[in-house]
C-alpha cells in the first residue's frame, strides 16, 4: 500500500470513495475513463451493500410496472418523496438488473428460466430479485468486486479512508486521506477536480444497527464540513427484526421472512402488528420498528417466529439468517428469534440533483450517503440497492460528458494537524447518545441533550474520526430537534401527529446545525476551520 500512497500526490482520474456497490458500479461504468477507487476496507467487505439480504427491486414481473412500483415508493414516503426521482428510478431499473446479469450475478430464476421474484412489505406485487433467498447484497458485491479487479481502467487502493474534502471557490480541489485505523499514521494529500463519494451510510452512529463498522457516516461528515447542502439527515430507517444475540453488528432478518409468512410475536405469544396496521407484520417498517419497540418497552419482548411459515424448509430457503441464528444456540425451524429495531438506512445525506451532483462543484454522491429524494421520510424495501445502481450509472453518465480540469497543487498544509488516538468510551458514549435520544422514538429535551453533547464533540475532538462522527451525529439531532412533528421514520413522542405546513424536505448545512446547537446551548460557540484551501 505504501507505492500506492508514494504516488497519490495528484491526478487527472476520477477519484470514487467508497467500495460498496455504488462505487464499484460507477467504476465499471465509467470505463475505460481512469479511475482512482479508494476503499477503507478490503473490496468486498465494510460495505452495507454487501449485508443487503432482501434484493432489489424491480417491475420486471408480468402485470407489474414502473408507475406501480413508483406509486408505492411514494405511498410510503411520508409525503415528501420527489416523485419525478422515484418514477425515473423504477423505469431504470430492467435495464440495470440486465447490467448487473452481464457482470455475472446469479439472480434466482424460476422453473422456466424467468427472475423469479419475492413479495416485501409495502410493496403492492412480487417484485424483488434475490440471490438464494437471501444472499443479494454479497453475490453483487463479489461479482462486481471481480470485474473491477479485471477493468484495466480503475486502479484499486485499499486500506485508506478520506477524512477531508478539499475546496477552492467552492468547488473540489483534492482529499486529505489517512491509513484506515491508524491515527498516527502521516496523512495525505490528493489533489483532483472530481470526486464521487459512495461511502455508506450512518448506522454504526447507533448502538444498535446492522451496519458494518465503516457506516459511521464519514462521507456525509466530509461533504457537510466542505459547505455542502445535506437534505433530509433526521430521517432514519430502523429495521425492525435485528437478532438480538449480542453481536455488533447485530445480525439482520430480512423482511423477506415476513413476505414468506412469518409473524412477529410477543413474550405472551401474542401477534401485536395486527392490533397497529391493516398489513400486520407487512407495514411499512417505521410502523413495524415501533410496533417492536414498545413491546421491548413494555417488558413483553419481541420476537420473529417462522415455525409455523418455514419450519424445515429456513435453512434453505434464508441460509444467512439461518446461521446466524445457529451460531447463537437458535434453531429458527424450531424455536423463535429475539429481536430489536436496529438502526439500519439512511435516508438523508448529501442533497444531490437527478445527475447525482451535489451544492460543491466536482462533487457527485451516490448510493447511502447521497439523498436523491427518491426515499422521503421513510425507505421502501429493496429499493436502495435500486437507487446505488441508477444513481452510479447516472454519474457515470454524467461525468463522461464534462471536461474535467487539471488539478491544482494543493499546499503542505493538513486540515487538521490533530492525530490522537481514537477515544473508544468517547465513540460509545456518542453511540448510546444516538440510539437513547435520536432513535425510533424521540423528544424535544432528549434531542436538546443530543445536540449540546454532538456539538460539543465537534468542537473538542481530537481525533478526526471521532470529530466526523460526531459532525454527522450533530447534522441528525439538529434536524431531527427542529422538526417538530412526526413524519415517516421521524417519530416524536411530544409531536406524534404530522404538520402539513411541514411536508417538505429539509435542506441544511453544517453552520445551521451549530446554530441551532448554540441556540441550545445559549452562546455561540468556538469552531475549527472548514477545510478549503486559499
Amino acid at each position: 500500500m505504501q507505492d500506492n500512497i508514494d504516488n497519490l500526490a495528484r491526478t487527472d482520474d476520477i477519484v470514487i470513495v467508497g467500495g460498496g456497490l455504488a462505487g464499484l458500479f460507477c467504476a465499471l461504468k465509467l470505463a475505460p475513463r481512469p479511475v482512482t477507487l479508494i476503499s477503507a476496507a478490503p473490496l468486498g467487505q465494510g460495505a452495507s451493500s454487501a449485508w443487503a439480504q432482501g434484493g432489489i427491486a424491480a417491475a420486471v414481473a408480468e402485470g407489474d410496472t414502473p408507475d406501480a412500483h413508483a406509486a408505492d415508493t411514494i405511498a410510503v414516503g411520508g409525503g415528501i418523496v420527489d416523485e419525478a426521482v422515484a418514477l425515473g428510478i423504477a423505469r431504470e431499473a430492467a435495464p440495470r438488473i440486465h447490467d448487473l446479469l452481464a457482470h455475472g450475478v446469479p439472480f434466482d430464476r424460476d422453473l422456466e428460466g424467468r427472475l423469479a421474484v419475492g413479495r416485501e412489505a409495502a410493496h403492492s406485487a412480487r417484485r424483488i430479485v434475490h440471490v438464494r433467498g437471501d444472499g443479494a447484497g454479497a453475490a453483487i458485491i463479489a461479482a462486481l468486486s471481480d470485474a473491477v479487479r479485471r477493468t484495466p481502467s480503475i486502479r484499486l487502493i485499499e486500506g485508506l479512508v478520506a477524512e477531508a474534502l478539499l475546496t477552492e471557490d467552492g468547488a473540489v480541489a483534492g482529499l486529505q486521506l489517512r491509513e484506515a485505523g491508524n491515527a498516527a499514521a502521516r496523512p495525505v494529500l490528493l489533489a483532483t477536480r472530481a470526486v464521487v463519494l459512495a461511502t455508506g451510510g450512518i448506522g454504526h452512529l447507533y448502538a444498535v444497527t446492522t451496519n458494518p463498522i465503516e457506516a459511521s457516516g464519514s462521507g456525509l461528515a466530509l461533504a457537510a464540513r466542505a459547505g455542502a447542502v445535506i437534505a433530509d439527515p433526521e430521517f432514519v430507517q430502523f429495521h425492525p427484526t435485528a437478532i438480538m444475540v449480542g453481536r455488533d453488528p447485530a445480525p439482520l432478518a430480512t423482511e423477506a421472512l415476513r413476505g414468506e409468512g412469518a409473524t412477529l410475536i410477543n413474550g405472551d405469544g401474542e401477534r401485536f402488528m395486527l392490533a397497529r396496521h391493516p398489513l400486520a407484520e407487512l407495514a411499512p417498517r417505521d410502523i413495524v420498528a415501533r410496533g417492536v419497540f414498545a413491546e421491548i418497552a413494555a417488558g413483553r419482548g419481541a420476537f420473529l417466529d417462522a415455525r409455523q411459515a418455514l419450519g424445515a424448509r429456513f435453512a434453505d430457503k434464508f441460509p444467512t439468517v439461518h446461521a446466524s441464528c445457529i451460531a447463537a444456540g437458535i434453531d429458527p425451524a424450531t424455536q423463535v428469534i429475539p429481536i430489536a429495531p436496529a438502526a439500519h438506512y439512511h435516508m438523508g445525506g448529501i442533497a444531490v440533483d437527478a445527475r447525482g451532483c451535489s451544492s460543491i462543484d466536482g462533487l457527485w454522491a451516490g448510493g447511502e450517503v447521497s439523498s436523491t429524494g427518491a426515499h422521503g421520510a421513510n425507505r421502501l424495501a429493496s429499493n436502495s440497492l435500486l437507487e446505488a445502481v441508477v444513481f452510479a450509472a447516472r454519474i457515470a453518465e454524467d461525468i463522461a460528458g464534462r471536461t474535467i480540469p487539471a488539478p491544482a497543487q494543493l499546499p503542505d498544509a493538513l486540515v487538521t494537524p490533530r492525530g490522537a488516538a481514537l477515544d473508544a468510551s468517547a465513540v460509545t458514549r456518542l453511540r448510546t447518545m444516538m440510539s437513547t435520544h435520536v432513535g425510533v422514538i424521540r423528544n424535544g429535551d432528549g434531542l436538546a441533550e443530543a445536540v449540546r453533547s454532538f456539538a460539543a464533540t465537534e468542537r473538542e475532538a481530537g481525533n478526526i474520526t471521532l470529530r466526523n462522527m460526531a459532525t454527522t451525529a450533530l447534522l441528525v439531532a439538529a434536524t431531527a430537534w427542529t422538526r417538530r412533528e412526526s413524519r415517516g421514520a421521524h417519530f416524536r413522542s411530544d409531536h406524534p401527529a404530522d404538520v402539513p405546513a411541514l411536508r417538505q424536505r429539509t435542506m441544511t448545512t453544517l453552520a445551521a446545525a451549530c446554530e441551532v446547537a448554540d441556540g441550545l446551548t445559549g452562546r455561540p460557540l468556538p469552531r475549527t476551520a472548514q477545510p478549503m484551501i486559499a
